[in-house]
């Protein structure tokens, strides 16, 4: 894959783990980082990840809802909880993501919710994971 060209390149830095800032090369989002555990101000990784997954899926299911000529409302909700591992040693994020489309059968809802998981850009970098799921829901 890498010999292919990209339609569109980002570089992230971090240089501080969780306290301190994070930022886009080309001047674009920089964000103040804590930790999860902290009270301190700022953002973490799971924060950022919830961002990114419901950003991804609800713009695929707009894409695809668009593509069927509608032009139907939808809303995605990403809870993401930090836990520890069973062991106690290590983390692991548990994502759960919910979506909504109105004015649509439940069921077509559910089909576009599904067809937008597979082909979520973040829905794939994710797949295969025991602790990540979409549903489709009828109201949040």
């Amino acid at each position: 894959m890498k010999d292919r060209k990209p339609l569109f390149h980002a570089e992230i830095v971090n240089e501080t783990g969780v306290n301190g800032q994070a930022f886009v090369k080309n001047g674009g989002l920089n964000v103040k980082l804590s930790s999860p555990l902290s009270d301190e101000e700022g953002t973490n990784p799971e924060e950022l990840l919830g961002l990114s997954f419901s950003t991804c899926l609800n713009a695929t299911i707009q894409s695809l809802l668009k593509a069927r000529g509608k032009e139907n409302e939808s809303r995605v909700e990403v809870h993401v909880d930090y836990m520890r591992e069973p062991n106690g040693i290590g983390f692991f994020f548990n994502v759960e993501a919910f979506a909504k489309i109105e004015g649509l059968p439940f069921e077509e809802s559910e089909e576009i919710v599904k067809e937008a998981e597979n082909r979520c850009p973040v829905s794939k970098l994710l797949v295969g994971s025991q602790t990540v799921s979409v549903t489709a829901v009828e109201q949040f």
